[in-house]
């Protein structure tokens, strides 16, 4: 896959799908992006999108070149610097408010896919639903425009690079807001009781968390090469997840690679539900979640919902879920 940014000319008509954001958003956005991939095979499908998500966008196998962008937070980037020509098709998988619709059609293209601002001939155009699971929003959205695509559709295979401790369980305590980090010191103590039973347990985090990742690691009593922060990019950390027993996070970005890879998954949520964000209903995740108001999901301290979940609570999730994929795996040895 190709990072472009000039856009060179190309022999076939293009497809611009805007959705410049996150490692969780990209992730939660693979089922729509096969289904638009499947319903123009003859197109090259282009994902505006930051230049540090290529590996994750080459990794679905939905996209043929990142456009890489540049916006601070959440908003809608300027796509001025597109310099080629204007692309047949332009969907808007970003959000729902006109700017991220308006950029699109800046470029002149054909058809603007986008909620928006619905086609002026469609006859049932698809309307935003503030409560929608994310996957199912944007599935739901194409569906709209006769673009099917399975909200299931979200595996990604695992990485051909060995990883630095197959068979951990990975615990990453960081998250982009603190209102989603749930105390570091509750991490560590679960971290210490698996550890008790035998499990190697690992600490991940990005740039900017190594105090975060410490506190963790000495309240368990890990030493350095348990310690992986700010030291992966996305393939070494595709690969600590792909051979992992198990990855413990609140609701972040890597939560949504563990579920593409098809590992258990204990996610802690608040102060947005699982509703909206959680993994598949499978047996090998738990989405842990007290019920309540929702909060602020930017807030600078711990939703009250998220530190409502205890420590034991996710202990018992873990244990279980690790527990689960034994008897599994004796039952497919012995099969």
């Amino acid at each position: 896959m190709a990072t472009d940014t000039s856009v060179q000319p190309s022999a076939r008509p293009r497809v611009l799908i805007l959705r410049a954001l996150g490692l969780g958003d990209l992730l939660a956005g693979v089922p729509a992006l096969r289904g638009i991939r499947r319903a123009f095979p003859g197109h090259e499908t282009v994902l505006a999108a930051p230049a540090g998500l290529a590996r994750v966008a080459l990794a679905t196998g939905a996209v043929d070149t990142l456009f890489p962008t540049r916006a601070p937070g959440r908003e809608v980037p300027a796509l001025d610097h597109w310099t080629g020509a204007a692309p047949e098709i332009a969907i808007d998988l970003h959000g729902n408010g006109p700017r991220s619709h308006d950029v699109l059609a800046a470029l002149g293209p054909t058809r603007v896919l986008s909620f928006a601002v619905p086609e002026p001939s469609h006859p049932a155009p698809p309307r935003w639903l503030a409560d929608e699971h994310e996957r199912l929003r944007w599935c739901r959205f194409l569906g709209a425009y006769g673009v099917h695509a399975d909200p299931d559709d979200l595996r990604l295979p695992a990485p051909e690079r060995p990883s630095p401790a197959p068979g951990a369980v990975v615990v990453h305590p960081g998250a982009d807001s603190p209102a989603r980090r749930w105390p570091a010191g509750r991490y560590g103590a679960v971290a210490a009781r698996l550890r008790a039973t035998g499990r190697r347990v690992v600490v991940t985090g990005g740039p900017g968390e190594e105090n975060l990742c410490r506190i963790v690691a000495e309240r368990a009593g890990l030493g350095g090469r348990d310690i992986f922060c700010g030291t992966l990019d996305f393939d070494g950390l595709s690969a600590l997840l792909a051979h992992a027993a198990l990855f413990l996070s609140g609701d972040t970005g890597p939560a949504h690679l563990a579920v593409a890879l098809g590992i258990p998954s204990v996610t802690l949520f608040g102060p947005v539900s699982p509703a909206r964000w959680g993994p598949p209903p499978t047996a090998r995740h738990i989405a842990l979640w007290h019920r309540g108001p929702p909060g602020d999901p930017h807030a600078a301290e711990p939703d009250p919902l998220l530190t409502r979940i205890t420590a034991d609570e996710v202990l018992a999730a873990a244990l279980g879920l690790l527990a689960a994929e034994q008897d599994r795996s004796g039952a497919a040895a012995h099969g």
